[in-house]
C-alpha cells in the first residue's frame, strides 16, 4: 500500500513537471515566432493576414510559401530544377522557410503532447495514491 500511494505522489509529480515543461515550450516558441513578425500572406487559404505566433498561422504560411516557390519556378521544386537556374535559390529559401515554420509547427504540437501526458500522468498517480473502499473498510474495522 505505502509502495503504490509513494509511486502515486512520484509520478503525480513528474506529471506537473511535463505540464510546465510543455507550457513553457508553448510559449517560448509562440514568443519567437511572434518575433520574427510575420504575417500570413493575403493569398493563404486559410488565416490570411494572421500574426504568425501559433501552430495553424505557421502552417498556413509555410503552405503559401510553398505556393508561391511553385508559382516562382513554374512547378518545379529545388531538387527539379538545373543547378545553374537562378531559380533554384528562391526554391531553396522556400524550403528553408518552410521547415523552419514546420518545425515550430511539430515543437507547438510535442509541448501539447507533453501538456496532455503530464496530465494522465497526475490522473493516475491520484488514482495509485486512492485507498479502495475494500482497504478502508478494513482499516477501519482494524482501528
Amino acid at each position: 500500500m505505502r509502495t503504490s500511494r509513494t509511486m502515486g505522489t512520484i509520478l503525480a509529480i513528474l506529471g506537473l513537471v511535463f505540464i510546465v515543461a510543455g507550457g513553457v515550450t508553448y510559449v517560448m516558441v509562440s514568443q519567437e515566432l511572434s518575433r520574427a513578425n510575420v504575417t500570413v500572406a493575403d493569398d493563404a487559404a486559410f488565416l490570411a493576414g494572421d500574426h504568425v505566433d501559433g501552430p495553424f498561422s505557421a502552417f498556413a504560411q509555410a503552405q503559401i510559401i510553398d505556393k508561391h516557390a511553385l508559382d516562382s519556378t513554374g512547378g518545379k521544386t529545388y531538387a527539379e530544377l538545373d543547378r545553374e537556374d537562378p531559380l533554384r535559390a528562391v526554391a531553396m529559401n522556400a524550403s528553408f522557410l518552410r521547415a523552419s515554420l514546420f518545425t515550430s509547427v511539430v515543437a507547438f504540437g510535442v509541448a501539447t503532447m507533453a501538456m496532455g501526458v503530464g496530465a494522465g500522468m497526475i490522473v493516475g498517480g491520484i488514482g495509485l495514491r486512492a485507498r479502495p473502499a475494500a482497504v478502508r473498510d478494513e482499516v477501519a474495522a482494524t482501528v
